[in-house]
């Protein structure tokens, strides 16, 4: 049985940051995204005997080590939970992304996405999307997100079962423009999650995230944009005062990432509403509306960096067949 899905990546507005439970990758808290589009993960996957045994291939070559891991914690959900029986068979599946992966763009939100939606419509489940999130979770806590699409909520809750994804509704999804400035570092989320509780700024975090997540779904229920972007500035902030005090000092940002926050600043002194964002990572989203977005583009492209213009992306969805990648 082959099935092919689309997921969309995600930029962080209020980041999680650490896990509680590596394995299920429950985070320590709440957390809030919006996903980009037409930055897309396509994934084809293929329950079949004659492929001998797992076979994982992201953008031409095979994961290893903890990447081989975590789609297999995928693929073993989606077994775990399927009575076909052709579920048990080998399962062929083959990721390709749209955009830059590893510079801090949610490339495993929506390559996690993806995979656990065609891995679900391939093994015969009937899954809501909040459901398919907790599978996509076992990948990556933000694919969670990247299967509900648009601007969701993934609530930790307490175990396995609570922890899921949620869409907010929000006026704000038809103006936001999402100036991508892509300054290409590659980054190791897993390893400043393992360490982010050995921060002495981590408790000073979780003091006041839950403040920051009500806030936040407030805001983009009411489609206050000023409001919105410039909580996703600051938790940017927060995040990396965590990492960068943590007992390996991760700094992922580099000299144009700081020429870009200069940019946006200047920007937003003269009036123009724009908010710069960050994830782990060095790139940066740069956070405008449909009436500013050439000239925030242009000022941002001035700085050194290659830029791209995105909008909101929506939920995962399973594609025609006549799209599959195989």
């Amino acid at each position: 049985m082959k099935a092919t899905a689309r997921a969309h990546p995600i930029q962080g507005i209020v980041k999680y940051h650490g896990m509680r439970d590596d394995r299920l990758r429950l985070p320590y808290h709440d957390s809030v995204s919006v996903c980009t589009a037409p930055s897309e993960t396509t994934t084809t996957v293929e329950f079949d005997a004659g492929h001998g045994e797992d076979v994982y291939v992201v953008d031409g070559e095979r994961p290893e080590g903890r990447a081989f891991d975590r789609v297999a914690r995928v693929v073993g959900a989606v077994r775990d939970r399927s009575e076909a029986a052709h579920a048990d068979a080998p399962v062929r599946l083959e990721s390709e992304n749209s955009f830059p992966t590893n510079v801090g763009l949610g490339s495993s939100a929506s390559g996690f996405a993806a995979a656990a939606t065609a891995l679900v419509e391939a093994a015969d489940l009937e899954l809501s999307r909040p459901a398919i999130s907790a599978v996509a979770r076992r990948g990556s806590a933000s694919a969670a997100r990247a299967v509900t699409g648009g601007f969701s909520h993934l609530r930790a809750g307490m175990n396995d079962e609570d922890c899921r994804s949620y869409r907010i509704d929000s006026p704000l999804a038809g103006d936001l423009r999402v100036v991508s400035a892509l300054v290409p570092s590659y980054k190791e989320t897993d390893s400043a999650h393992e360490e982010a509780a050995a921060s002495h700024m981590f408790g000073a975090r979780l003091a006041h995230v839950h403040e920051q997540i009500a806030a936040a779904r407030d805001a983009i229920r009411a489609g206050e944009f000023e409001r919105t972007f410039e909580l996703a500035e600051h938790d940017s902030l927060s995040l990396a005062a965590t990492t960068m005090t943590g007992p390996e000092g991760w700094v992922y940002w580099k000299p144009r990432t700081l020429a870009v926050f200069d940019a946006v600043r200047e920007l937003r002194a003269e009036g123009v509403p724009v908010y710069f964002s960050t994830d782990t990572g060095a790139s940066v989203y740069v956070n405008t509306t449909v009436e500013h977005v050439d000239r925030v583009e242009s000022v941002v492209a001035d700085t050194g960096v290659d830029t791209d213009v995105w909008e909101v992306g929506g939920p995962a969805r399973v594609l025609d067949e006549s799209e599959a990648l195989f």
